[in-house]
């Protein structure tokens, strides 16, 4: 996971150690992609939040630059809302950079599918962060 984020020069990168802590805390709210021998081409890391157990944020989504464009993404978010569907989510929420049209499309997309509503609203703006970093909006699925 470390790699595929790191490779996308898109995602904030975690400590490796983070990845790895989140695969054990966190495997039931996220998805890793496989190829072949078994070799991860992509994941999804999310968790339920604690405050509002109805819905799934959505931390980072990654796929191997030779697997994009093959639905890999849309696959993962489906494959999880199925399963959190089944357990009592109903809401999925995530934050994207207003310039990241590609996971904008993809969680458009996502709620397309699902016959959604999504909604945007602002939630951190450049001056809640200590060092240079960009906007954050919140997208919501669902409910």
């Amino acid at each position: 996971m470390w790699q595929i984020a790191r490779d996308s020069k898109v995602l904030d990168v975690n400590s490796s150690y983070a990845y790895v802590l989140w695969c054990r805390d966190f495997a039931a709210t996220s998805v890793v992609a496989t190829a072949g021998d078994d070799e991860a081409v992509g994941f999804v890391s999310g968790y339920r939040r604690p405050d509002a157990p109805d819905t799934l944020f959505v931390w980072q989504v990654a796929v191997d630059q030779d697997q994009r464009g093959r639905g890999v993404a849309g696959r993962m978010l489906d494959s999880l809302w199925d399963r959190l569907t089944d357990a009592g989510v109903t809401r999925l929420e995530t934050t994207v950079s207003p310039d990241n049209e590609a996971s904008i499309a993809m969680f458009t997309a996502l709620a397309r599918r699902r016959g959604l509503r999504i909604t945007r609203s602002e939630l951190f703006t450049p001056s809640d962060f200590p060092d240079s970093h960009m906007a954050e909006d919140l997208y919501t699925i669902g409910e």
